[in-house]
């Protein structure tokens, strides 16, 4: 199932069209992502149980991030082996957990502002929870994902890598540093959740090629290691880790700029499509 938020409003997603959840269920779901997500359960069975009413044609222009206030926005870095490799850095033991502020959350379609000559491109299997849980073991960790969707982690890197400690938050939740999209894909429809293929584009060139099956720590390791210090609940985000072929670490090295189109794929979930513009 694809679980969209077509102008503010919250819809399933088949076949290029979308039906409204609260008008379709008379009311019984929620418009609101998050108040659809803590009544998850139920409005899962009521959708496979043959949810419809009037279907419309979707446009793409109309949609907005799938979760667009999330009490939580957990973030991974170094979480690929390339990644780390390219960085010259060593691969962490642990998962490296840092937080993106919400504030930074964005949709699919919505424009990239570049506070500087030194944003970087991020893309990113995010996970959206849909079941709260505290200490979850990884062999229970699934259960406790509403599905997945495409994110990007844009990073300002001269704030990031400013002395003498890192910056990791601040330096990539400026306003719009976080697009996801274009919804959200329960887990039962991807055909193995953890080795999807996953790809980035600036204008057409591709800089970034991978599989969700080269992270470090899967999604499963990530819930487990989160939850055993934070409790988790609906509607948070997991933006899982980058894979190598960020523009910081490139010779010469590139950065987005003025106009540039970030295209972000993930394998069976879809494309997002983000300009980037300067911010005045």
């Amino acid at each position: 199932m694809r679980i969209a938020n077509v102008d503010g409003r919250t819809a399933i997603v088949r076949d290029g069209m979308s039906l409204d959840v609260e008008r379709a269920s008379a009311g019984t779901f929620s418009s609101d992502p998050i108040e659809l997500l803590e009544d998850w359960a139920a409005f899962t069975a009521w959708a496979k149980g043959g949810a419809d009413g009037e279907w419309l044609a979707l446009e793409t222009a109309r949609l907005r991030a799938p979760v667009p206030a999330p009490r939580q926005v957990f973030a991974l870095a170094v979480n690929y082996r390339d990644h780390a490799a390219e960085a010259g850095a060593t691969a962490p033991e642990h998962p490296y957990v840092f937080t993106k502020f919400p504030s930074c959350i964005v949709g699919p379609t919505d424009d990239v502002r570049l506070p500087s000559n030194r944003a970087d491109w991020e893309v990113e299997l995010v996970v959206v929870i849909g079941q709260p849980g505290e200490r979850v073991q990884r062999t229970d960790a699934w259960a406790h994902v509403a599905g997945v969707t495409i994110g990007q982690d844009i990073s300002e890197r001269r704030v990031q890598f400013r002395k003498p400690f890192p910056h990791l938050s601040v330096s990539k939740s400026y306003p719009t540093f976080g697009p996801t999209g274009p919804w959200l894909v329960t887990p039962d429809e991807l055909a193995n959740p953890d080795d999807l293929a996953i790809t980035c584009e600036i204008n057409g060139a591709e800089m970034q090629a991978s599989r969700t099956s080269e992270l470090i720590f899967g999604v499963p390791e990530l819930i487990e290691a989160i939850s055993a210090s934070v409790t988790l609940l609906p509607g948070d985000l997991i933006f899982t880790g980058t894979p190598a072929g960020v523009g910081s670490t490139r010779d010469p090295r590139m950065y987005l700029t003025d106009g540039d189109l970030i295209t972000s794929a993930i394998e069976g979930v879809g494309e997002m499509n983000n300009r980037c513009v300067q911010a005045s």
